[in-house]
């Protein structure tokens, strides 16, 4: 028995087979971008946690100077305790920083997460993302900065209600700290040791001549009411 077929049938039946295959690259396709874009996503959170742990070593670094800074003072030491306040105030700060890129990466990951699921991840979206990989490694802030940024103009563009996110960050490796925190982690440190401190701060003395005057003033309002109730 022969079956014979048309022209128009085999056209038919070939341009049916060439849609399947698309559809079944299309499918393979995206399942190798949700496969990479999963990839993606775990090495952002990872980048996240590397970070909060550089915040917690430089907060436990912060501690060791402080401790630095009053075994300074308890020898009367005044010059090397500037420096250990210096330090510690800079760590403090180099915490901070590690601290807020890390929630702002996590903002990111989830961000890129709910976006695929609506599938509205664009190729420029996943090439930032890629990127932003690449500068984690490398632990340059300021690029991962810059991606950021860009990641948060291609959701614009999409339409998507963006965070507030805060401002540019300051600089992780601050040379030189404000004297006022500087002189007020000294005090700060000789409060606690219980020890009296002799040095010349102009706002720590600013602020105890600024009290006691008020308390002088607080005790003269308080005797002419007590007189005048006498009357």
């Amino acid at each position: 028995m022969k079956i014979c077929l048309s022209s128009s049938t085999v056209c038919s039946k070939l341009v049916s087979w060439l849609f399947v295959a698309h559809f079944i690259n299309i499918l393979l396709n995206l399942f190798k971008f949700c496969t990479e874009l999963l990839d993606h996503l775990f090495n952002l959170k990872f980048a996240s946690k590397e970070l909060q742990r550089n915040s917690k070593k430089c907060e436990k670094e912060e501690k060791a100077e402080k401790t630095k800074l009053t075994n300074a003072i308890k020898k009367g030491n005044m010059e090397v305790a500037q420096v250990h306040a210096e330090n510690a105030i800079r760590k403090k700060n180099e915490s901070l920083n590690y601290l807020r890129m890390s929630a702002r990466i996590d903002a990111v990951a989830a961000r890129v997460q709910t976006a695929a699921t609506q599938k509205r991840v664009t190729q420029s979206m996943s090439g930032v993302v890629k990127a932003m990989e690449s500068a984690l490694r490398s632990m340059n802030l300021e690029k991962v900065q810059n991606l950021m940024d860009r990641f948060e103009k291609d959701f614009e563009n999409l339409d998507v209600q963006s965070a507030t996110m805060e401002g540019s960050m300051t600089a992780t490796t601050t040379l030189n700290a404000p004297q006022a925190q500087v002189n007020a982690l000294i005090q700060e440190a000789a409060d606690k040791a219980g020890l009296e401190l002799n040095m010349e701060m102009p706002s720590t003395v600013s602020v105890s001549g600024k009290v006691s005057t008020s308390t002088a003033e607080n005790d003269e309002l308080t005797q002419r009411l007590a007189a005048l109730r006498q009357n």
